[in-house]
């Protein structure tokens, strides 16, 4: 992530786009809370911390959107592990159509030259 970005506006767009970022995360199998934030970061999101994530996955779960089971760590503890459900495979197929053209709408503004 670029560093010069201002971060209330990066926390906000982050809390607009997370669920969607994780079902899309998991769509490509299953993943513990550490790993996805991890995955998140390696894509340019920045850092996302426990306290953002965790809630986030326990609502797609609620939802429906998500599965989890425990599972015991090889060398640590155990770990509880998300997948995405069936339910989340569809909401995450419409909703990467809307988020499509919603970024697309916003990219056609800003290229836009001055009217002024």
């Amino acid at each position: 992530m670029r560093s010069g970005m201002n971060q209330e506006r990066r926390a906000q767009w982050l809390r607009g786009v997370l669920d969607l970022c994780v079902l899309a995360l998991l769509s490509g199998g299953e993943s513990y809370g550490y790993e996805l934030s991890q995955a998140l970061r390696a894509h340019g999101l920045g850092i996302v911390q426990g306290g953002t994530l965790y809630p986030v996955l326990l609502r797609l779960q609620r939802s429906g959107l998500l599965t989890a089971h425990w599972r015991e760590g090889g060398t640590g503890p155990a770990r509880k592990y998300y997948r995405i459900s069936p339910a989340g495979s569809a909401a995450l197929r419409a909703a990467a159509i809307d988020w499509s053209a919603f970024a697309s709408s916003v990219g056609t503004i800003l290229r836009e030259e001055p009217k002024r």
